[in-house]
């Protein structure tokens, strides 16, 4: 009954994406229908400009959205020249030679359907039809405001690159091209979205990328079903391996530089117009501790911060169910001295220790999603209201311990040492907590098994998760938790590829 009720409700409810038939219709010849084809198929919308002019002794016309066009180029550059350029005797005939002949934008095209003619507009194309020809031009002369380049907000660094990605996808192409001066970078273009129709852009080099995988990846973009594509996040479920992983195969990057340097190690980037997040494919699990600022330090201090950053990750998912197994479970591992004052502090409590963890850490998730979705100045003022008021008052209330605040603090800021695994690393923190409080450190012992296995299941595009590590390469090993100089790492190029027989195991995953 109940399934069938849920069927019911998404007949009724949701529709699957559709392409608008309509869109394949051609232009007419006549520019006044055209015209009015173009707005009935808009809905009369209001920002739908007509700028009307005569070409050569014909009507003529220029068509755009509102906002999205420079206008000083458009009449400097376009309609004072339009009669010199219009040679010929018929519609036709003159439309080529403005083709031709009108240099005024390096992008121009030409297209005989409304689907192309509002693709192009809504791109920030100006379009130009002519009364009698049954196509128009499309000359990119975009002229919409976006962000400057500033900055990458999400991956500080100490040495190296300032600039960080925006949201138009030209852009973005434009600083990869700058720095990757090779002519084996390919960039290819495609459209996802049934009805937005985004661009989207792949980024390899073809003397380091494996056919195989490339193949693999075009046929899943191929396959993806959405209405609307409006971030780079939208694609990364239809590339991962399976839906039953805590971590992922697939990375995102703010920064051109490290993009370029994935590249050029035999991955695919993917560039989502809209969207200043790029993604990287196949992502290994140790990337997360690596970021551009090791290529520029010293060896042995790349190596000290990559250490620390592998104890900051085991330390936040497993101190606090470590903590909760030890007190309840095992209080010989814990020095006399120390477990005296840890039952000392525990006396009194009003509530069990494995729900004092479960508490504070909800309620520092709560504290953590407000301060990140408020403004700014709201945000700091949660953050301290909640760091000196509630957790001062809940230590006086009896409601959690002191050592428990400690080990929360330094949870809280470990988790942040890794940005990239917050996400599982909340997960898997609660998940400690819940085998430390029920099953001891056995249950920790069981659950990091569980873990292990869990990331060794990632797979993406044929490439594990976790190599170099699994299957073991001696050699890549010097670029993973260790680093070698540049004297050594730069003689040979690390490259990614598809491991044997992954075609299969793939297939069994999904």
């Amino acid at each position: 009954m109940l399934f069938k009720k849920q069927s019911q409700e998404k007949a009724i409810s949701y529709a699957v994406p559709q392409p608008d038939a309509r869109l394949e219709e051609e232009l007419s010849p006549s520019l006044e229908v055209t015209v009015e084809r173009l707005r009935q198929l808009c809905g009369e919308t209001a920002d739908l400009q007509v700028n009307r002019l005569t070409v050569a002794g014909a009507p003529a016309a220029f068509v755009m959205f509102e906002g999205q066009v420079n206008d000083q180029t458009l009449i400097l550059g376009t309609a004072s020249r339009l009669n010199q350029a219009a040679l010929g005797d018929t519609p036709a005939s003159r439309l080529e030679s403005i083709y031709s002949g009108l240099f005024m934008a390096g992008d121009k095209k030409k297209f005989a359907t409304y689907g192309e003619f509002i693709a192009f507009i809504s791109s920030g194309f100006a379009v130009l039809l002519l009364d009698g020809a049954a196509q128009g031009i499309a000359f990119g002369i975009q002229g919409f405001g976006f962000r400057s380049v500033g900055e990458p907000s999400s991956e500080n660094n100490l040495r190296g690159s300032r600039e960080g990605f925006v949201e138009p996808i030209r852009v973005n192409m434009s600083m990869i091209r700058r720095r990757l001066k090779t002519p084996s970078l390919c960039m290819q273009l495609l459209k996802i979205g049934v009805k937005s129709q985004t661009d989207v852009c792949l980024l390899y080099r073809s003397d380091y990328v494996d056919k195989r995988m490339l193949q693999q990846l075009q046929s899943r973009l191929e396959q993806v079903q959405l209405d609307n594509l409006l971030d780079s996040g939208y694609l990364r479920p239809f590339l991962e391996s399976g839906p039953f992983s805590l971590f992922s195969g697939t990375g995102v990057t703010e920064r051109p530089d490290t993009l370029c340097a994935k590249i050029s190690e035999g991955r695919i980037g993917i560039l989502v117009d809209g969207s200043p997040f790029a993604i990287v494919v196949p992502y290994l699990f140790s990337e997360h501790f690596q970021n551009m600022d090791d290529y520029s330090e010293r060896p042995y201090y790349a190596i000290f911060m990559r250490l620390l950053k592998y104890f900051a990750f085991f330390l936040t998912i497993l101190l606090p169910g470590t903590y909760v197994a030890a007190v309840n479970f095992h209080p010989e591992l814990i020095p006399d001295e120390l477990l005296f004052k840890v039952a000392q502090a525990e006396q009194g409590m009003a509530f069990p220790l494995m729900f004092e963890a479960l508490f504070i850490h909800f309620i520092y998730e709560l504290m953590r999603e407000a301060g990140l979705r408020l403004p700014r100045p709201v945000g700091h003022a949660v953050s301290i209201i909640g760091a000196l008021v509630i957790g001062d008052a809940a230590v006086t209330a009896g409601l959690i311990s002191t050592p428990m605040v400690m080990v929360v603090a330094l949870t809280t800021i470990s988790s942040f040492v890794i940005p990239s695994l917050y996400e599982p690393v909340a997960v898997l923190r609660l998940m400690f907590i819940l085998l430390g409080g029920m099953l001891g450190l056995f249950g920790m012992v069981l659950g990091l098994a569980f873990v292990g296995v869990n990331l060794c299941s990632v797979t993406v595009l044929g490439v594990p998760a976790t190599s170099p590590e699994t299957p073991l390469s001696i050699y890549s090993l010097r670029d993973t938790l260790l680093r070698v100089n540049w004297r050594e790492l730069g003689q040979q190029q690390f490259i990614i590829s598809r491991t044997e027989g992954a075609d299969m195991g793939e297939e069994g995953i999904e």
